[in-house]
């Protein structure tokens, strides 16, 4: 984290910047530390450890901006590196955009902690790490003599910024992360192919990472894939999993960022309190929910966060804005980014959503594609299963899904009572009606 000779540090250097003429500045401290620990069929692999800390230089001066940054954080190198960024900034265009945020949206509380730092992360032993993956890598190893190879890997981060400006915003955040992960291929005796899949925990908390059973898994969701076929072309319900369920997400939040709009690529243009989606899709950021991946009082530019409807019963009602952004556009900004979005959930897990279609398509995987920015059309590639009768009848591969982002929110039927509590993004299951799928 950061120390208190680094912020002693940082104050010097908003001081000094002002000094040498800039009219405004943000300063931002930034690191962390890690370590992975990679195993194959499990003799050690990789073993990498890591540790990070730069200081960020936002300067405005004479109606111009620059972004310096270095890794040379004392006062003895840092008075000549400002000189040079107030002089280099000067050679640079006029952009009259260019500011801080109104003072009055800072966050200005005093309590920084969301529950996101576990206090034992240096205390941990790095053997344990490397136990923890060779275990994973045991529940794979010679369980099934189609295995080709495997691979189980340990991952931890501790990640820390801290931020002060010349208008008194001062913010400290930080976080600590843990993962476990496996993969593994197969060889398919049915035909050439070498199907591979995986599974993995993630958690803010090391006592809370599931450290069983994720080496087991991943061998049963490979096993699942061996005698993948495509099936005809047609209109299908389609079900995607909550690991997947970001995908289709994803151009939404895209075309909502003020970038986007900014520059007139994006299809949510003018589309602000228009009932765009399914009256059933409700989509919140919350960023200030305790022990949550994404949570943070304040964003990047110091503004202080706020849980808000993205999506309200289909009606499309925020934006991303930033500061910048606004100033160009002319509007009132919003928040620079999103924190932690959370998706209703429904009542049914996947399982039973799954029982609830006749015939359809469960998505376990994209396998490449896009949507365009600025009409939504989409062509995704996808892998899963074909479902008959609520039941999983043989595995689907080398087929696409084709349509348009908005209408395909449209057809939101269900979703799942499973949010994805790995990710940022809580996303459940999501069932839709019928989907372009192009196959045979």
């Amino acid at each position: 984290m950061v120390s208190l000779q680094d912020k002693e540090i940082a104050a010097w250097a908003l001081d000094e910047c002002k000094k040498q003429g800039a009219a405004a500045v943000r300063i931002g401290i930034h690191g962390g530390a890690g370590s992975s620990y990679e195993l194959r069929d499990l003799a050690i692999d990789k073993i990498q450890r890591s540790s990070e800390r730069s200081m960020v230089i936002q300067m405005f001066v004479d109606g111009r901006y620059g972004s310096y940054s270095t890794n040379r954080i004392n006062k003895d190198e840092l008075a000549g590196f400002i000189k040079k960024g107030i002089d280099n900034t000067r050679y640079l265009a006029e952009d009259p955009f260019r500011t801080l945020p109104d003072p009055s949206r800072y966050y200005k509380g005093k309590e920084f902690d969301l529950g996101l730092y576990d206090a034992t992360f240096n205390d941990i032993d790095p053997q344990e790490k490397i136990e923890l993956a060779r275990r994973v890598g045991e529940e794979m190893h010679e369980k099934d003599p189609r295995i080709l190879s495997h691979s189980e890997a340990y991952g931890d981060s501790l990640n820390f910024s801290y931020i002060a400006d010349s208008q008194g915003f001062e913010g400290e955040s930080f976080s600590t992360h843990f993962s476990i992960s496996a993969s593994v291929s197969v060889k398919d005796e049915q035909s050439d192919a070498r199907p591979e899949n995986y599974w993995f925990d993630y958690s803010l908390f090391y006592d809370t990472l599931k450290k069983q059973d994720i080496g087991k898994i991943a061998l049963e969701r490979t096993l699942a894939k061996l005698g993948t076929r495509k099936i005809a072309s047609g209109e299908y319900p389609m079900l995607v999993d909550n690991l997947n369920a970001r995908q289709l997400l994803s151009p939404i939040i895209s075309a909502a960022r003020g970038m986007a709009l900014q520059q007139r690529n994006s299809f949510l243009i003018d589309k602000l309190g228009q009932q765009l989606f399914a009256p059933n899709m409700n989509l919140t950021d919350n960023p200030c929910n305790k022990n949550t991946p994404g949570a943070r009082l304040f964003d990047s530019e110091g503004v202080a966060t706020k849980k808000r409807a993205v999506i309200e019963n289909g009606y499309l009602r925020t934006y991303f804005i930033d500061t910048y952004i606004a100033n160009k556009m002319s509007i009132e900004p919003t928040i620079s980014d999103v924190s932690a979005l959370h998706l209703n959930q429904g009542e049914k897990s996947l399982d039973e959503l799954m029982k609830s279609m006749n015939k359809g398509i469960l998505v376990t995987g994209f396998n490449g594609g896009n949507c365009n920015s600025s009409t939504g059309d989409f062509s995704y590639g996808i892998e899963g299963f074909w479902i008959e009768n609520g039941e999983k009848a043989h595995p689907v591969s080398e087929m696409n899904i084709t349509g348009n982002i908005v209408t395909l929110w449209q057809i939101l039927a269900e979703t799942g009572n499973d949010p994805n509590t790995t990710s940022s993004w809580r996303l459940p299951s999501l069932l839709f009606e019928n989907v372009a799928f192009s196959g045979l």
